[in-house]
This record gives C-alpha cells, sequence and structure tokens, in this order.
C-alpha cells in the first residue's frame, strides 16, 4: 500500500512538472516568434549552427550523466523552434500552394482512357497493370524504364506504368535510381498478383533447357528453382514478355523464358512448369506516373525523395516528424547519390492525406530546408 503511495505521489510530482515544463515551452516558443521576426526584419536566415552548439555545450556541462538524453532533448528542441520559424516567416509555401491546386484541378474521377508508356511488349506484367487501370487504354511500348520516364517528361505519354517493389525479391533498384532526374508525380498504384511460368516451344521438355532468359527480378523471385538446374545458363534481359518473345523467335532448342501464362499464349509457346517461384504469393508494386500534379479523391498515401546531411542523427531527425504526428512510414529506401563521398538520397512512403493541415505543415517545412526534396505525389493503391 505504502509502495502504491508512493508511487502515486511520484506521479503527482511529475504532472506538476511537465505543467512547468509546458508552460516554458510555450514561453520559448513565442521567444522563437520574436526571433523570427527580428531575423526576418534583418533578412537573416533562420538556421544558427554555431548558436545551436553553443546551447547544446552548455546543456550537455550541466546534465551531468543525462547529457546525451540532454542532447537528444535540445536537438529535438531546435528542430521545432525551427521549423516554426519557418512557417512564420515564408507563409504559406510554395509547395503547399501547388497541393492546393491539384486538390482544387484534379477530376472527382480517375480517367479510364489515356497514351500509356509501358516498358516491354504485349504481354508485359506493366501492360496488365496497365489494362486494370486504364481498361480503354493507347499503349506505347518502350524498351527501357528510363523511356517511360522520359516519354511522360516530355509529353509523349499522358501517364507510365512503372514496377518499383516486389513482395519476394525486393525494390527495383533502376527506377528509384531514375526517379531522381525526372520530373513526375505518382498518381496511383497498383500491386499486382505475380504467376511466372517456364516457357519453351512446344514439345521441349526440362532436361532439354540449356539457356533460360528473363527480367533480373523474375530470376530473383524464381532464384530457389534456378538453383536446382544444373548446366543452365541464366541470361538477364530486358523484359519477362520480350524474354518469351525471344525464345518464339529463338532458332536454337533448349531456350526457355521465365515468363506469364499470358504470353504463353501471345507467342505460341507451351508452359514447362509452373512451381518455379520462390513465394506463392508473390506480388509486385506498380506506379503509375503522369507528369502533372494530379491529387485524386480516396488518397491515402504520400511518397517523396529527399536527403539527410551527413552527420549524426540527420536521418532520426527526419523520421521523428513523422513519429510526432503519428504518421505511419510504410516504405524507406535509401539510395547512394552518385559523385558524393557515401550521401544518400531517401524514398519514404506513408500513409496521410494532404487534406490534413497537419500534413501540409510537415511537408512544407521539409521542403523548406532541404533543397533535394521532391513530392512525389498523394494517391492511392489498388
Amino acid at each position: 500500500m505504502n509502495k502504491k503511495m508512493e508511487l502515486m505521489d511520484i506521479r503527482t510530482e511529475i504532472d506538476k512538472t511537465d505543467d512547468e515544463i509546458t508552460k516554458l515551452f510555450l514561453r520559448r516558443m513565442e521567444l522563437a516568434a520574436q526571433v523570427a521576426q527580428y531575423k526576418k526584419e534583418k533578412n537573416i536566415g533562420v538556421t544558427n549552427k554555431s548558436r545551436e552548439r553553443e546551447i547544446l555545450n552548455r546543456v550537455t556541462d550541466m546534465s551531468g550523466e543525462l547529457a546525451g538524453y540532454a542532447r537528444v532533448l535540445y536537438s529535438t528542441l531546435f528542430d521545432v523552434s525551427r521549423s516554426y520559424q519557418r512557417q512564420l516567416n515564408s507563409g504559406e509555401s510554395r509547395l503547399s500552394k501547388e497541393i492546393k491546386k491539384a486538390l482544387e484541378e484534379t477530376p472527382r474521377l480517375f480517367p479510364k482512357k489515356g497514351v500509356v508508356a509501358c516498358q516491354g511488349v504485349e504481354g508485359a506484367y506493366s501492360q496488365i497493370a496497365c489494362d486494370k487501370l486504364f481498361p480503354m487504354a493507347n499503349i506505347m511500348y518502350f524498351k527501357n524504364f528510363e523511356a517511360v520516364f522520359n516519354a511522360v517528361e516530355k509529353g509523349l505519354c499522358d501517364f507510365g506504368i512503372l514496377p518499383i517493389e516486389n513482395s519476394s525479391n525486393g525494390s527495383v533498384s533502376e527506377v528509384y535510381d531514375l526517379m531522381r532526374h525526372y520530373q513526375f508525380h505518382i498518381v496511383k498504384g497498383i500491386k499486382l498478383c505475380v504467376a511466372h511460368e517456364l516457357l519453351a516451344k512446344p514439345g521441349t521438355k526440362l532436361s532439354d533447357i540449356k539457356k533460360i532468359v528473363s527480367h533480373e527480378q523474375a530470376i530473383g523471385q524464381c532464384s530457389e528453382f534456378l538453383k536446382g538446374l544444373a548446366d543452365v545458363e541464366i541470361i538477364p534481359c530486358e523484359n519477362t514478355a520480350m524474354a518469351a518473345e525471344y525464345v518464339a523467335s529463338a532458332e536454337e532448342d533448349g531456350v526457355a523464358a521465365i515468363s506469364s501464362h499470358n504470353c504463353a499464349e501471345l507467342y505460341g509457346l507451351s508452359c514447362v512448369s509452373d512451381k518455379i517461384q520462390n513465394n506463392a504469393n508473390n506480388y509486385t508494386r506498380f506506379i503509375c506516373i503522369s507528369k502533372g500534379l494530379a491529387i485524386y479523391p480516396g488518397a491515402d498515401r504520400i511518397s517523396l525523395m529527399l536527403s539527410a546531411s551527413h552527420q549524426p542523427g540527420a536521418l532520426y531527425n527526419i523520421i521523428a516528424k513523422f513519429a510526432v504526428l503519428g504518421l505511419n512510414l510504410t516504405k524507406l529506401e535509401s539510395r547512394p547519390i552518385v559523385g558524393k563521398d557515401f550521401e544518400f538520397q531517401f524514398y519514404f512512403d506513408f500513409d496521410a492525406s494532404v487534406n490534413a493541415p497537419e500534413v501540409i505543415n510537415l511537408l512544407s517545412d521539409i521542403s523548406q530546408s532541404d533543397d533535394t526534396f521532391m513530392f512525389l505525389g498523394n494517391y492511392s493503391e489498388i
């Protein structure tokens, strides 16, 4: 009974202390607003690293064995203060204006038709994803993923379909690497069940096969099956449908493709085996991109790209912004920045809508503090 009372007494003191901390926090933010006004009048930037370092050193010296915790607390406090000052000084950000304009101008229904860029040839999984999104699409096929990005950016196509992630073989790295170099926005996502088969010319048996061609993602998704084959050459190519097309036109015997059942019918091939995947529940996520920003009703996923400074806690500080708002990060992908020493670009997916004011404020804050920031879109996935 005494222990319970002692704990209650301690908690009472904690509540009183929290009340005092809250009052001091509000007072500190009032002072931060005054600092923001002064900096605006004097045309001074928000960030002052030397001043922050000075405070951190002083707080660390005062905190004894809790110095590390104090640094985390004050680093977070600085981040909050900078965000508040930027909001006060800049007013409505360019990004928030673009988002509001997109919300006003985007049609209420997702289109059923359009000129759509897909990588590969007829029968490709990108084409299957396209048909599910656009029942009346005019499809233009391109040899590689970069050509799809380019077709959308140049206005040759209204939309583009690109694979970005597989449930058993991970991210499509090439697509993520290309994202940094093109102007586009994600307007829709689709998760497609992928069922690979080993296809060859009619009459070919498994023991006859000496060469297998397919896209590297499909090869990875069937790696266990392929390991069990002796003296078989595995050759990557641009696309699973292109692999089937190659096998159908090959003059040599003993060639097979990892492709879809749909491609067997399209290219006159037979299924040698339909049990070749590492995982029967094999799904690939595709994104639908357009050049302009469009946010259709029901959009509940946001994608963006940004970089983090090459110093301790930089990525943590970014992730903390999402945690504070209770936003669920569903994807975090890092890609090296070519030409820079161990610096990375980060891709984020998180569950949210730009209709929420706190989400707009978060995006505006990040966009103003990171020159590499790219808002890729707010969309739904089917």
